[in-house]
């Protein structure tokens, strides 16, 4: 067994861990908030209901995980706004119009 008078390790000199400060422009890319435009854009102009939904989902998740305040608010706004309105014309809009035979 050893004895505390062995243990070379200074409880005295132990300083707690600060990660170094990271720019903005260095930091990794944010692939949920890029994922959920790319299904934004694609329920609102094609029509996909599933798109949309996966848009609202992914927006979430990168709300959850933002680092960086002013970039990632501005690009969840945006695909949480294709999104929403992808969901409005999918469901509110004018379906398909069928011809009347008479």
């Amino acid at each position: 067994m050893s004895s505390q008078t062995n243990d070379p390790r200074q409880p005295s000199a132990a300083k707690p861990y600060k990660p170094p400060p990271v720019a903005p422009q260095d930091l990794p890319i944010d692939y949920s908030g890029f994922i959920a435009v790319i299904f934004g854009v694609f329920g609102a102009m094609f029509r996909y209901k599933v798109c949309s939904w996966l848009a609202i989902i992914f927006s979430a998740q990168s709300l959850a995980n933002m680092r960086n305040m002013e970039n990632d608010l501005k690009q969840i706004s945006m695909a949480m706004m294709f999104g929403i309105m992808g969901l409005m014309t999918n469901y509110l809009g004018v379906g398909p119009r069928g011809s009347k035979k008479t």
